[in-house]
């Protein structure tokens, strides 16, 4: 409640609203005064965000700015509800997309890595780390990310990489990381293995070559999408139950071109409705046929090297082949031989790489991987119990199918920038050693050792985000105080690749769920609902749209959008709508900034009317604007908030407000002022998440206003404020505007022109309708207002009907009748004229027999809807006759 002790004058606004002119000084007020770093406080609620981190290499997309402001606007709204609001920034190292970025810089100065050494690579990775590592930092900055920028972290900072250690030693020495020979994704143009996550999916058209296997006790017929692997065939796979084939399990057949004796196995992973029934095993190029040849003990052939290209096991006649020159060769050589039966045309999704979109050849290699059985357990329970809950639920069906289904998660990469295995290998002895710090000597035979050259998936380290950002090994006071952490943002296409890590990881390392909440949002699509993407040329650069229409425009824009796990469309249009609103509130803070010499607060006022239901209101979006934060509901509150400030707060109570600052009554006015800024101080405040740089400008105008907007509270609703029943009368005045408003517009009255109002009230609206004349003369462009208490009869009149009253107004008030009826008629004839022409044309058989339907269609809708029109026409003539 505000003392009523007169306040300072008011400083005065700019007449117009340049978001360029405020937002780079503001935000760096707000970061130099500190105002984004939490402090511990043992008296506080912590609410933790840890920021996803984006890529070192990243130039900020749209994406990224819907990420930002989705995180900000929470950030911000529980800052002013009075926790300790932690939004901990930083970036990721992204070992693939860097080092591609890297080796693409050195080709055009004719260098390579092996030319230049792993230790001269590195320095030239974390040279372009410290040259580039920031830019995205700084765009986000732009955006208003209020991050707490002295905690920053990055995935191969000295913390975050200790990190790594110790949970890589841990693991391993409980058994659940292990190295061996398994298929795994590999991308020939990387050079890396890839996990499953990694993998994207594309069709392509191709075709289904059926391959016939003879033997000495019956021939099978395999299919196959892929017959150069062929040569690494090691059996062939049938069903158990299948009648064509028991006879042959357990005998062999001879692999055509290589004629090798290849055993028939019985496995009941095989379908047989599908193809023919009968599977080539290749175990080394396929992860389900690898699965079976360890079930029945069949041979592991590799025939393809790292670059894709057949080996020496493929058979002295195509090694060196590229896969699909081996493959145009085997085609040629099984239809010479006739072991070619048909080739069919087929569809099917194939791997690709997820940064270089090459084309995925699952392999046979020796990697390390994460046995994730005993990990992904644990994490799906804490989902099914409810200790961490996504947003919208829906998404929740999806961690559960892929965390069930889930394999074992390679994690080495054969790259150089990233986290090196701490794993030390002895050439004299053969010794392993997995340790915390580099061993001296070999611990067996005292030989000297050497590193393991690959490194570390990148999203192994970001799986210990938000523990690992917090200090964790150590027991430090922000890991204590800030984990769990509240919520994680990001979108749906990350459940996996993230979101599902740090659940087990978290759980695994430090015994909870790192995160009661995922708050999953949409992708970005242009205004025709295309994913964005440089390549289609849709795409939209944020850091333009904030030039152009400033950062809290985009923003809104972003945010009026957002529906949990809904895509989101953005446009042009849509950023100067967000402009225009902003514009909005500025002019309706200005006018209420220059009419309030002698303010006082609100408290003790009498209220009029108008004040009474502007407080309601605003009570009311308070109450709704929480509670759709509280829920998520980003653009729920977002459209919550600019109903009421455009609508509710511009639209109509600043047009009532000026009837009062007008006019005589001293004391209404005061009450009027004071209205005004209680109800826009707490505007600003509900709108300020959304924004920033707007709000905590305009604030700065208000009387009493110190510091920044983002350092008050949050409003709060005060029953004393809740006026429903002069809400309702007020809603019935207005109601009786609207429909003045309407007839004025069907009637094609001039803007000024005055007319009596006559007010039949419904029951128990007299009173309240005799003291609305002042009202709707301004508002409704009234200049007599009569309470009548019969209709009236005898007069030329246009009437309404509304909850709280008939309305009437003299005809003569609104138009010259002689002069509207000439026009009407006018209007009547060349109506009439366009209803006769379509009928000849839809009666002449030469239109309607040979137009095209909807052509004749759309000429029978256009007559149906003017002779519609006309019947309106005549029902006005006759009304003023």
């Amino acid at each position: 409640m505000e003392n009523q002790q007169a306040q300072p004058e008011p400083k005065t606004m700019e007449k117009t609203y340049t978001p360029q002119d405020i937002e780079a000084a503001l935000y760096a007020e707000w970061e130099s005064g500190g105002y984004f770093h939490c402090h511990r406080d043992p008296g506080k609620t912590p609410f933790t965000i840890v920021m996803p981190p984006p890529n070192i290499t990243g130039q900020l997309h749209m994406g990224h700015a819907l990420d930002c402001t989705v995180q900000d606007i929470l950030t911000r709204y529980h800052r002013m509800k009075g926790e300790a609001a932690l939004w901990l920034p930083g970036t990721d190292h992204a070992s693939i997309a860097t080092e591609v970025k890297i080796v693409e810089q050195m080709a055009e100065e004719g260098l390579t890595k092996e030319t230049i050494g792993r230790e001269g690579f590195l320095r030239r990775a974390w040279a372009w780390k410290e040259r580039y590592g920031g830019h995205i930092v700084q765009q986000q900055r732009r955006l208003g990310a209020s991050c707490d920028w002295d905690r920053e972290r990055f995935t191969m900072d000295e913390g975050c990489s200790r990190a790594v250690v110790e949970v890589f030693n841990r693991l391993y020495e409980k058994g659940l990381i292990y190295r061996g020979d398994r298929i795994i994704n590999w991308c020939p143009a990387c050079r890396t293995a890839l996990s499953d996550a990694e993998v994207e999916y594309e069709e392509q058209a191709t075709h289904i070559w059926h391959i016939r296997y003879s033997g000495p006790d019956g021939d099978v017929v395999v299919a196959t999408t892929r017959p150069e692997t062929m040569l690494g065939d090691t059996g062939v796979a049938v069903h158990p139950d299948d009648p064509r084939y028991r006879h042959l399990v357990g005998k062999t057949v001879t692999l055509p071109l290589v004629g090798r004796a290849i055993p028939v196995v019985a496995d009941d992973y095989v379908d047989m409705a599908f193809g023919t029934g009968a599977v080539k095993m290749t175990p080394a190029h396929d992860p389900h046929d690898f699965d079976i040849a360890q079930r029945h003990g069949l041979e592991i052939l590799r025939v393809m090297d790292d670059a894709g290209v057949m080996n020496e096991a493929a058979g002295a006649a195509y090694a060196g082949l590229t896969g699909s020159d081996c493959r145009e060769r085997v085609i040629g050589e099984l239809r010479a031989l006739g072991a070619l039966v048909k080739v069919e045309d087929y569809t099917h999704n194939v791997g690709t790489c997820y940064r270089c979109h090459t084309t995925v050849e699952p392999l046979v290699s020796r990697q390390w991987f994460v046995k994730m059985g005993p990990l992904a357990a644990p994490a799906i329970a804490a989902v099914r119990e409810g200790r961490t809950r996504f947003v919208p639920e829906r998404f929740e069906k999806i961690y559960f199918n892929w965390m069930e289904n889930i394999r074992d998660w390679c994690i080495s990469r054969q790259l150089w920038w990233g986290h090196r295995i701490p794993a030390y290998y002895c050439d004299a002895c053969g010794e392993m050693t997995v340790s915390r710090t580099a061993p001296a000597a070999c611990p067996k035979c005292g030989g000297s050792v050497r590193q393991d050259e690959d490194v570390l998936d990148t999203w192994f380290s970001s799986a210990l985000w938000p523990f690992s950002t917090l200090g964790w090994p150590e027991k430090t006071e922000d890991l204590r105080y800030f984990y769990p952490t509240s919520v994680l943002v990001t979108s749906y296409d990350i459940i996996f690749f993230w979101v599902a890590r740090m659940i087990f990881s978290g759980i695994e390392q430090m015994g909870m769920p790192p995160f009661h909440t995922v708050v999953i949002h949409g992708l970005m699509r242009d205004a025709l609902g295309r994913k964005m993407s440089k390549s289609a040329g849709n795409g939209v650069d944020p850091l333009e749209a904030v030039d152009t229409y400033g950062a809290d425009a985009l923003r809104f824009a972003l945010t009026m959008g957002v529906s949990p796990g809904s895509d989101l469309r953005f446009s042009a249009e849509k950023a100067e709508a967000a402009r225009n609103f902003a514009n909005k509130v500025w002019n309706a803070a200005r006018f209420v900034v220059m009419n309030l010499d002698g303010w006082e607060g609100l408290d003790g006022k009498t209220l009029s009317p108008a004040d009474r239901w502007i407080l309601t209101r605003y009570q009311q979006a308070v109450r709704d604007v929480t509670e759709h934060l509280e829920r998520y509901d980003l653009g729920l509150a977002a459209q919550k908030v600019y109903d009421f400030a455009w609508s509710e707060f511009c639209d109509w109570y600043i047009e009532l407000a000026k009837i009062t600052l007008n006019g005589q009554d001293a004391q209404a006015r005061r009450a009027t002022q004071a209205t005004l800024i209680h109800v826009l101080g707490g505007l600003l405040k509900l709108l300020h998440p959304i924004m920033p740089f707007l709000t905590d400008a305009v604030y700065r105008y208000l009387p009493g206003a110190k510091g920044s907007i983002m350092l008050t509270d949050w409003p709060q609703p005060f029953s004393v404020y809740d006026f429903a029943a002069d809400a309702a009368r007020m809603d019935g005045i207005m109601d009786i505007v609207r429909a003045v408003r309407n007839l004025r517009a069907e009637m094609r009255v001039p803007v000024g022109r005055k007319a009596q109002l006559w007010l039949l009230p419904q029951p128990g609206w007299e009173h309240a309708l005799t003291g609305a004349e002042p009202l709707l003369q301004r508002l409704a462009w009234v200049s007599e207002m009569r309470v009548l208490q019969e209709a009236p009869a005898g007069e030329k009149l246009v009437a309404a009907v509304c909850p709280a009253s008939q309305i009437y107004i003299p005809l003569g008030d609104l138009v010259d009748t002689a002069k509207e009826l000439a026009r009407l008629g006018k209007e009547r004839d060349q109506l009439a004229q366009e209803i006769a022409r379509a009928e000849g044309k839809l009666n002449n058989p030469g239109f309607t027999g040979k137009a095209p339907e909807a052509l004749v269609q759309a000429e029978r809708d256009k007559l149906t809807a003017n002779q519609g029109m006309l019947e309106t026409l005549d029902a006005r003539i006759r009304d003023m006759q």
